[in-house]
């Protein structure tokens, strides 16, 4: 309810009282707050015209004024009335008080603003990790160009926007924890194609469920989207690397679980499409 400018203090100019305008321009607040606050009973003019219209006479300006300047450092309208109406209260201990609100929301408001940079930060880098801190955490065959390749592939997709929100929030621990997660799934792939786990069994479908659990730590993955990526570990050279690098051929079996669960929840892998 407050215009912008510091309000002015009464003078002896002001003994013949001044109209609501008039006060208004003089204490920088609307026609509209001296109206509510002359309703509550917070600030009455004293005085009224012959043609009744209210005037303030000065000592009415210098209430105006500290009400205006307790509302300025977030007094309530009660409080004010408190202090002004109550000749035993504590103002210094109100103003204290209220100083120590204005800290903690000033504290809340730095935390919102790093939480916010750091946001910025992981849409236009993906990973607030040190190149050391990603070497240590992904091994040292990482590229730490990575999370800018993919920006610049998958920037502008709902994907990248939810994989940047969780970065954002993440720290090494957190990264070392999906990094073992994302390591246990892929060693038991491995151990579940040597044991001769087939597709479409309880324990390759189970896998198949692990896998969106553990991928979910970058972005939701639907079971239309888990197709699509199974074909690409297959079909890309350094997916099938990784995978192949761990057992031969776990890339193409890797597929063909993927593929098994899908139909058995009445997806066609052929026409799987990103959604």
């Amino acid at each position: 309810m407050q215009q912008s400018g510091s309000p002015h203090r009464p003078d002896a100019g002001d003994a013949d009282g001044l109209t609501v305008g008039q006060a208004s321009a003089r204490l920088g607040v609307t026609v509209r707050a001296l109206h509510h606050w002359d309703e509550i009973g917070l600030a009455r003019p004293s005085l009224r015209t012959a043609a009744g219209y209210r005037l303030y006479t000065a000592g009415d300006l210098e209430r105006l004024h500290r009400i205006v300047v307790y509302r300025e450092v977030g007094l309530g309208l009660d409080r004010i009335r408190a202090v002004l109406d109550d000749s035993t209260a504590d103002v210094p201990g109100a103003l204290r008080a209220q100083r120590a609100q204005v800290a903690e929301r000033i504290e809340r408001l730095r935390q919102l603003s790093d939480g916010l940079d750091r946001m910025i930060d992981a849409h236009e880098r993906g990973l607030l990790l040190t190149v050391e801190q990603q070497a240590a955490i992904f091994g040292p065959q990482w590229d730490p160009d990575w999370a800018a390749q993919a920006r610049q592939r998958y920037g502008d997709t709902a994907q990248w926007r939810q994989y940047a929100e969780r970065s954002a929030s993440r720290g090494p621990e957190e990264w070392q924890a999906i990094t073992d997660a994302v390591a246990g799934f892929d060693g038991a792939l491995g151990d579940a194609m040597d044991a001769g786990v087939t597709p479409g069994s309880p324990e390759a479908n189970q896998l198949v469920e692990r896998h969106r659990e553990v991928f979910a730590s970058y972005f939701p993955l639907t079971r239309q989207m888990q197709v699509c990526l199974g074909r690409m570990f297959e079909a890309d050279p350094g997916f099938a690397a990784h995978y192949d690098g761990i057992r031969t051929g776990l890339a193409t079996w890797f597929r063909q679980i993927v593929d098994a669960s899908a139909r058995a929840h009445g997806i066609d892998p052929d026409t799987a499409t990103w959604q």
